[in-house]
């Protein structure tokens, strides 16, 4: 038992690189696949919560107004049931920040807040 807990919990250790790679190549659907239902999301002039179908339009127009150039991880941390990140977001209109919060909820990894800021 002791074994199995211990295995769960190093799995959560890291963020998804789906997610990662999503945000690199600015993929909305495969993003939004690791939405929770409503999400808390800070895109250009959106700032509210949102449900995951809600959520992937802005950051489909987002994507098609940004396209990303480069994407790193810069800080990443947590326990057991929620991780965070930020991270560098270089797109053709300027740099970014990153920030997402993922909790697990049913075996699965969620985010649930979403930042993408304007950086300088």
């Amino acid at each position: 038992m002791f074994g199995f807990f211990a295995l769960a919990t190093a799995s959560f250790a890291q963020i998804p690189n789906e997610i990662v790679t999503s945000i690199l190549s600015g993929n909305d659907v495969t993003l939004a696949a690791y939405f929770n239902e409503n999400v808390e999301l800070v895109v250009e002039s959106h700032d509210d919560v949102y449900s995951k179908s809600q959520a992937q339009q802005i950051v489909a127009e987002f994507f098609k107004s940004n396209k990303p150039k480069q994407f790193s991880i810069i800080h990443q941390g947590g326990k057991e049931d929620a991780r965070y990140a930020i991270g560098s977001l270089t797109t053709a209109t300027g740099a970014f920040r990153v920030y997402f919060l993922l909790r697990i909820k049913n075996n699965s990894t969620l985010i649930h807040q979403l930042k993408i800021e304007k950086q300088g």
